[in-house]
């Protein structure tokens, strides 16, 4: 039986708001609507800037000890409605429960290293006396909240991603206006339920489910002073254009790879690399879509990947024992379907997988993938990866770096040499060794460069970009 309602409401300045059912949220594997949740218009926006904007002075001056008892109830409410949230998940979001659960367990761990996080923002005492000039002066500066921030989530990891905008954003004290993706709304719905139940001052926040219509507010006021986006590049960087005097913090996408050196345990790597490849069936931005392989290992491990690909289960995503659901929409699956039969008609070899059936594409191999098509180039954001080889490290850290985008690479090498190299020379936010780029710890500074986004997250650096520094100067006479 379902655990859902069948109406959900919106949040505007801290409070439950019906005035329709306008948006359906269907469930990702059947395609039938599973619930409705109130859409706001550009005067229902409005009224959420206006509240976070009245709601700055207050929020500020709350006590770090006030602010961490709001992410404290956050953290136990989570774990009281666990199988409430994962569910939801499971079903606006198609990612298989067992999947679901441990995205609810993310959640949980990021608003608790934000009340953790709370009660530590420090600043410095600064000596100023490093000329005659100013002898006799000291500074001081601390950190501020920024004022009311502007956050947009995506629908791929939609609790931890707006985890990650809301939590930060409390635990300086900043007012905000969420909108979550229309496709996957319930989970932030339901953040903001929670986050009802608390005493921040009124128009603290407000989560709105919009579509575009109106949703412009959310980029373009210059009441917000901060915009906070995760989503695809080609959104991403034309909000930016569009924001205005306004920070903006840009988590975008990435086509990332791994590197799989002569010396690795290749059983390790296999099952990393395919939880890196299919987790959440491959619509990650860190997940793994370009597989280098040494060419000393690559028919052995070439052809273990194919077998283990060829063994994971696809179905239901409510089902326990299932490893690959359906892709966000049929839409998606078929432009993914559409960039491999491409990348064949190109020359590629189509090694597993391939085959599409409505919004569930199969787990899909190919090696000899042109470097011009669009698999290769753009992020496939599906469950494909393409796997190619090498003789040398600087070649392949050359094919690491051939990408406009730049979010996390991962290597699997026993090489200390190798690794403090790729380190230096990687083009990327991050790089993980001996696992996959798909990994990600929720208090890391996580971020790309090039087309992957500004800025980084992980709460202590979200909190650093959600504040600024106001300094003192004092003159001793």
């Amino acid at each position: 039986m379902s655990i859902l309602q069948e109406i959900y409401p919106l949040y505007l300045n801290n409070k439950a708001a019906q005035p329709n059912t306008d948006l359906e949220v269907t469930d990702k594997f059947t395609g039938a609507v599973a619930f409705r949740v109130a859409q706001a218009d550009a005067a229902t926006i409005d009224a959420g800037i206006a509240g976070a904007v009245r709601a700055a002075e207050p929020m500020a001056r709350l006590a770090s000890y006030e602010r961490q008892a709001v992410l404290q109830h956050c953290v136990d409410r989570f774990k009281q409605r666990f199988d409430e949230l994962a569910y939801a998940l499971c079903v606006e979001a198609g990612k298989p429960i067992k999947d679901s659960e441990g995205e609810v367990g993310r959640l949980i761990d990021t608003f608790r290293i934000a009340a953790e996080e709370a009660v530590r923002m420090t600043g410095e005492v600064q000596p100023l006396d490093i000329s005659p000039r100013a002898k006799g002066y000291q500074g001081i500066w601390k950190r501020v909240p920024i004022g009311p921030c502007s956050l947009i989530s995506p629908f791929n990891f939609p609790l931890n991603l707006a985890a990650h905008k809301i939590a930060p954003a409390i635990a300086v004290g900043c007012p905000f206006v969420m909108k979550p993706a229309s496709r996957t709304p319930l989970g932030a719905i339901i953040m903001g339920e929670i986050l009802a139940e608390t005493d921040l001052p009124e128009g603290a926040f407000s989560i709105l489910p919009a579509h575009r219509e109106g949703a412009d507010l959310f980029t373009e006021d210059d009441r917000l002073k901060l915009l906070s986006f995760t989503g695809s590049p080609a959104v991403g960087w034309d909000l930016k254009a569009k924001a205005g005097k306004k920070k903006v913090i840009l988590e975008l996408g990435g086509n990332a790879a791994v590197i799989v050196d002569h010396d690795a345990d290749l059983d390790d790597a296999l099952e990393r690399i395919i939880f890196g490849a299919f987790y959440q069936s491959g619509q990650s931005c860190i997940g793994v879509q370009r597989i280098i392989i040494h060419a000393d290992i690559y028919d052995r491990f070439r052809d273990m990947l194919v077998a283990r690909t060829r063994t994971l289960v696809a179905g239901d995503p409510k089902d326990r024992a299932t490893f690959i659901g359906p892709m966000i929409s049929e839409g998606e699956a078929r432009r993914l379907d559409g960039w491999i039969q491409q990348a064949v008609a190109s020359g590629a070899t189509l090694l597993c997988g391939g085959r599409r059936d409505g919004a569930m594409l199969q787990a899909t191999l190919l090696d000899n993938v042109d470097r011009a098509t669009a698999l290769y180039r753009e992020e496939a954001f599906g469950p494909v990866a393409l796997l190619s080889k090498f003789n040398d490290f600087n070649t392949a850290l050359a094919e690491v770096n051939d990408s406009k985008f730049g979010l996390q690479a991962g290597i699997f090498t026993r090489d200390l040499f190798k690794m403090f190299d790729a380190w230096d020379r990687l083009e990327v936010g991050g790089v993980v060794i001996n696992d996959v780029p798909s990994y990600r710890v929720d208090n890391m500074p996580y971020g790309g460069v090039k087309d992957s986004g500004l800025g980084r997250e992980g709460v202590r650096f979200a909190m650093e970009d959600m504040t600024e520094i106001r300094n003192l100067v004092i003159r001793r006479r």
